[in-house]
């Protein structure tokens, strides 16, 4: 169940997702994606906090004709870790959130951090159902309006997150991204009872690199020319390669490993929103 809070401020933005936009629409606006250049949507942008990055006009330009856009959920599609969340309504807050940060700033190998967490945690999927119950992950400012803007030129959105399928899934609802075919997340497993027996380690995000590999899969099945990664770990700059440039995201939190390795790196969504509408004019 999703709070009624979360429902109200996501139907505000809902009006841009691909369920209110017709074919026709969608390829006529498709069709004038290419009309302005890189560096002059570059030129129009506000100068406080947008020039950081290794190669800005190419991510601008590759988010431009992106087909593929693949997002991480944890402190950026919403505002905070989900591990976390979940940890502080078990009781183990503290503990929890130190091995996350070591994680995200790249000082244990992410398949290390999630097998100690999970062993800490055990959590079974009573707990879980119970705590977005009382905790529904929040998202993040602008990122609904984004993604709508994304389908509305009708380009391919993804979650690929080495955080929990069962916890991601009520976000992807809200956000009309397919639960089925467009989650890339860590599967938790239970046994006949329902408390916890592991997870499941054939999930690619389950381990180190494993990023760029759920990206592979994404493209070699999609068929994708450009694809695009934003996030606001370590593990998500490594997803170039196989995307074409990594958006670093600092919007929740600044890593300044993540800082170094972006492309651009941007604390806003809707600095990204106006990219793409003013490479459509």
């Amino acid at each position: 169940m999703i709070a009624p809070t979360i429902l109200r401020r996501s139907s505000r933005t809902l009006l841009s997702s691909t369920f209110l936009v017709s074919s026709c629409q969608k390829s006529l606006y498709s069709s004038r994606l290419m009309s302005t250049s890189a560096s002059t949507i570059l030129q129009s942008l506000p100068h406080a906090d947008t020039f950081i990055g290794k190669d800005i006009t190419g991510a601008i330009d590759n988010l431009m004709k992106a087909d593929c856009v693949c997002f991480d959920v944890d402190s950026t599609v919403v505002d905070e870790e989900g591990i976390d969340v979940l940890a502080d309504h078990l009781g183990l807050g503290e503990a929890v959130a130190a091995l996350t940060k070591q994680a995200m700033e790249g000082g244990l190998p992410f398949q290390d951090a999630l097998a100690q967490r999970l062993e800490l945690l055990k959590p079974s999927k009573q707990s879980i159902e119970e705590c977005l119950e009382a905790h529904p992950l929040r998202l993040t400012p602008g990122v609904a309006e984004f993604i709508g803007e994304l389908h509305f030129q009708n380009k391919h959105v993804y979650l690929v997150s080495g955080g929990f399928r069962i916890m991601i899934e009520p976000v992807a609802n809200i956000l009309n991204i397919s639960v089925r075919d467009n989650i890339v997340a860590n599967t938790i497993l239970f046994d006949q009872d329902g408390q916890y027996a592991g997870f499941d380690p054939n999930e690619p995000t389950s381990r180190d690199m494993g990023k760029p590999k759920a990206l592979q899969r994404i493209q070699e099945a999609g068929g994708y020319k450009t694809m695009i990664m934003i996030g606001d770990g370590a593990t998500d700059a490594q997803a170039k390669p196989p995307a074409a440039s990594f958006i670093g995201f600092g919007g929740v939190a600044r890593r300044e490993k993540v800082v170094q390795l972006s492309d651009w790196f941007v604390t806003d969504f809707s600095l990204l929103t106006k990219v793409v509408r003013e490479a459509a004019k």
